[in-house]
């Protein structure tokens, strides 16, 4: 044993850069998570001794990480209170009158939006969106929503916020001892990437694919659509007003017709129609909405009537053997004989109708049911209904939108004013969303993605061990003579075009983590302040428009859209070239 520590120890830095190309091979290989061969790495260098347990813990009291959580709690509030859910019924209802206006407003909000979100969900947002607003321009929907995934991650190079990979190189800023980045430090920078991003985007606009997906607009295939009829009530405020025009607190593009005195109104017939007390709206709405507008208690919702107040929402699904099959839903059994309602009927990949009532059963349909304790027990020994459970689907907390909407705005202002840093802006705001229960402690908890917080910390451990074992500057001097020579802004271009390239292949957070100890330490070689490299790297790890995989968000869109991997390279590359070119030049002028 002492001859092997004594061989360790002696071939340290050699030791590091065999464990760091190891874990290079494991994650361009995607055998294992990012996130486990960045355990398995760190764990590597403390059994091989070339990290202590002191260094190895004090990676938890880097800021980085739990600033990544806070915002993805407070993104999570955001989606909690439905404030997304509304801004993406607003574009819609934009896109229907409007659709070449609503087209710069969606890009432009999802600009803005990814500065301080994570663009993640605001992509998924408005994915359905770019469906509908191609279908109202008469265009495919390809053309439309790489566009949408480009501008996201342009969003995200605005500010320090904007990606977890930017919190990522700011922690190792940090543990380095340099001067703290501020929330828009990057964004002169980012702006001349965005700006030539968009520009790039308008000039390649016609290389963009024009066939069709073969998913139709308006199968959501993101989750659970529910057919279901809203009842109004006689002193309802839409009484009187025109269907089209009212204002029904449901989408209009959700929105299927109107029964009216025994008749479904559709398209323009139902456009026109007064709204009279008892008529039903017929609206295809995720149960999400569905519950939102439950606690509301604006409808009526669906067919049937619950009993007593002490009521709660279950889904159960239709059994091969019921015996209604081929019937309405209007004569199930159960709703001749209990006191339930049936809120909503979903069908995998297809759209039931025309109304709830008239839906004629088939197996596997899921239902939405309201009843209270006795009710939900009979129904759970129908040998006819499966799988009968709670619902999981809760509604959004509207009330409490404006103190989400306030916490993130503050923690904005706050660090942009320099009054209090980012971590700590968004740790008070996180306190002030749960104790006013924007979002309950268990939402909150799940909203966090943790394979990112795992990779980040066990990043930073691997970071510090090849710093201790001396591999960081073992790698300076193979470098040292090219860097002596080399003018600030190839070094600049070095670092930005090689985190652009290991980014197409790997995680971001993964390649921001591998390259952050090295970029520090190479800058003073290099005769620069090291905060220009680190940016060049944030940027070069996040603007990936060249493969599916280069961003979490070009894999959304890939799958959406049906693309080929092709599409990406087409106008990926030129997009890569263009704003790699006009990042270094904005960090050469401005930054060195």
């Amino acid at each position: 044993m002492t001859v092997l520590a004594e061989f360790i120890a002696a071939h340290q830095a050699i030791l590091g850069l065999i464990v760091l190309a190891a874990m290079f091979a494991a994650f361009l290989t995607e055998r294992f998570p990012p996130s486990v061969v960045a355990v398995a790495g760190a764990a590597t260098m403390i059994a091989l001794g070339m990290l202590d347990e002191k260094a190895a813990f004090a990676v938890f009291s880097n800021s980085a990480p739990l600033t990544v959580g806070a915002m993805f709690i407070l993104s999570g509030a955001l989606i909690r209170t439905g404030v997304i859910d509304r801004v993406g019924q607003y574009v819609v209802e934009r896109a229907a009158r409007y659709p070449r206006l609503a087209v710069v407003e969606v890009f432009g909000g999802a600009l803005v939006a990814s500065a301080f979100l994570n663009n993640t969900p605001v992509v998924v947002v408005l994915i359905p969106v770019c469906f509908r607003l191609a279908e109202a321009l008469g265009v495919s929907p390809k053309r439309l929503l790489m566009p949408l995934s480009v501008v996201a991650v342009l969003g995200g190079c605005l500010t320090l916020i904007g990606t977890s990979t930017n919190l990522v190189v700011a922690g190792f800023a940090e543990e380095a001892g340099l001067e703290p980045f501020g929330l828009f430090s990057i964004t002169p920078y980012g702006l001349a990437v965005a700006a030539a991003g968009i520009v790039g985007l308008l000039v390649m606009s016609r290389l963009l694919p024009s066939d069709y997906p073969p998913s139709q607009p308006g199968v959501d295939e993101t989750g659970e659509q529910y057919l279901t009829e809203l009842l109004l009530a006689w002193d309802d405020p839409a009484i009187g007003q025109a269907y089209g025009d009212a204002a029904l607190g449901i989408p209009a593009a959700s929105r299927i017709g109107l029964i009216a005195n025994g008749r479904t109104l559709t398209g323009r017939d139902a456009r026109g129609a007064l709204l009279e007390a008892g008529n039903r709206i017929v609206a295809r709405l995720d149960a999400t909405a569905l519950m939102t507008l439950r606690e509301e208690s604006r409808y009526t919702i669906g067919i049937g009537e619950s009993a007593g107040e002490a009521t709660e929402v279950v889904e159960v699904a239709i059994a091969p053997n019921h015996r209604a099959i081929g019937r309405p839903l209007s004569e199930i059994p159960f709703l001749q004989r209990q006191r339930v309602a049936l809120m909503g009927v979903s069908r995998l990949r297809h759209l039931p109708g025309p109304t709830l009532g008239e839906t004629r059963i088939r197996a596997a349909d899921r239902l939405l049911v309201e009843a209270d304790a006795a009710n939900i027990e009979q129904l759970r020994s129908n040998s006819a209904l499966i799988g009968l459970a709670s619902a999981t689907a809760t509604a959004f907390r509207r009330r409490r939108a404006w103190i989400a909407i306030a916490a993130m705005a503050a923690v904005v202002l706050l660090s942009a004013a320099d009054i209090i840093s980012i971590g700590a802006a968004a740790f008070i705001a996180v306190a002030v969303i749960l104790l006013t229960r924007c979002i309950d402690a268990a939402e909150a908890w799940g909203s966090i993605d943790g394979d990112v917080l795992i990779l980040i910390f066990a990043m930073l451990a691997v970071g510090s061990a090849l710093d201790q074992a001396g591999s960081v500057a073992l790698m300076v001097g193979a470098v040292e003579p090219l860097l002596a020579i080399s003018a600030p802004w190839v070094v600049i271009a070095i670092v930005y075009f090689t985190a652009l390239i290991l980014s197409e292949l790997l995680s971001n957070n993964a390649v921001a983590a591998l390259m952050a100890p090295l970029v520090i330490a190479i800058a003073p070689v290099a005769g620069m302040d090291p905060h220009p490299l680190l940016i060049a790297l944030m940027l070069g790890a996040s603007a990936c428009f060249a493969t599916p995989v280069g961003y979490q968000t070009n894999a959304l869109v890939h799958a959406a859209g049906h693309y080929r991997f092709v599409d990406f390279v087409r106008i990926g590359v030129p997009l890569n070239i263009l704003t790699g070119i006009a990042g270094c030049a904005a960090l050469a002028l401005w930054g060195s």
